[in-house]
């Protein structure tokens, strides 16, 4: 529905609108190919993902039970000394932990609302975001002050922060988690597919991942309702729709941020750590 609105309201506008066109369809394009791509990559991640699934051992039946080894009795002495407490057997020797995925509780729906919003890096990006834009100076309305950065600043936060309680309010009906999981034991191809299509599909509650219907509402959505409050030369169909791709390009930042940034920050860490020794 949103998307029809823009399109018709886009074919009503003037001569002027037909340059915005070009530049909505360009950076929708590109975007596009992006999810495009990252939803053919999907069914091969969740394949390679099976292979691992979130399995909890204290209900799964299909699991073996573990092996008991055999210890031959010895005669008890009548002066030995009594044994240590008993070692614990892996059920499982040489095999690696299985992880156990634990659906997102209300809390943890409040706390990821909060560091998706007010989190530093997020913070950090707001202030690349309204700076480059007051320099371009979008919207006018605002000028190219500090108060016009300000406002800006602003304005992409309330934004953030409506479509982020959108996409936590509206997945707990079916229990999305949006938060990014990182996979950095696969190889550096399989983290960037990782990255691409966890912007479109997102975990729900036994681990697998499924299209992120709560993200597809509330990008969209908050962005759309945001022209309420926004400056009138901002508060069209037109300018929604491009807030909307320019979301789902930072939902895909946002997550090639959180896969690779760890590494980078150890690797600088430990050359900083060297030089000091």
């Amino acid at each position: 529905m949103f998307f029809a609105r823009f399109m018709a309201n886009a074919g009503r506008s003037e001569g002027s609108i037909a340059g915005k066109s070009v530049d909505l369809c360009a950076c929708g394009s590109a975007l596009i190919s992006i999810l495009v791509l990252g939803a053919a990559l999907a069914p091969a991640t969740r394949a390679q993902s099976s292979q691992t699934q979130f399995v909890n051992p204290a209900t799964d039946a299909s699991l073996p039970d573990a092996p008991v080894p055999h210890i031959p009795e010895e005669p008890v002495a009548q002066n030995r000394a009594p044994s240590g407490p008993a070692q614990p057997i892996p059920s499982r020797p040489g095999a690696p932990p299985i992880e156990v995925y634990q659906p997102m509780a209300g809390e943890q729906r409040l706390q990821w609302i909060f560091d998706a919003t007010l989190g530093p890096a997020n913070l950090a990006a707001g202030v690349v975001v309204a700076g480059a834009t007051t320099a371009m100076n979008r919207p006018p309305e605002y000028g190219t002050g500090i108060s016009g950065f300000g406002e800006r600043y602003g304005m992409r936060l309330a934004g953030l922060g409506t479509s982020n309680v959108m996409e936590a309010g509206v997945g707990s009906l079916w229990d999305e988690n949006p938060r990014y999981r990182r996979e950095p034991e696969r190889s550096f191809g399989g983290r960037v597919k990782s990255v691409i299509v966890q912007t479109v599909e997102t975990r729900k509650r036994d681990g697998a991942f499924s299209p992120a219907y709560a993200r597809f509402i509330a990008i969209p959505g908050s962005n759309f309702l945001s022209n309420t409050w926004r400056p009138d030369s901002e508060a069209d169909s037109y300018h929604a729709g491009l807030r909307t791709l320019e979301g789902f390009g930072g939902k895909l930042a946002g997550n090639a941020w959180d896969e690779f940034w760890p590494d980078v920050k150890t690797h600088l860490f430990h050359h900083q750590r060297r030089d000091l020794e």
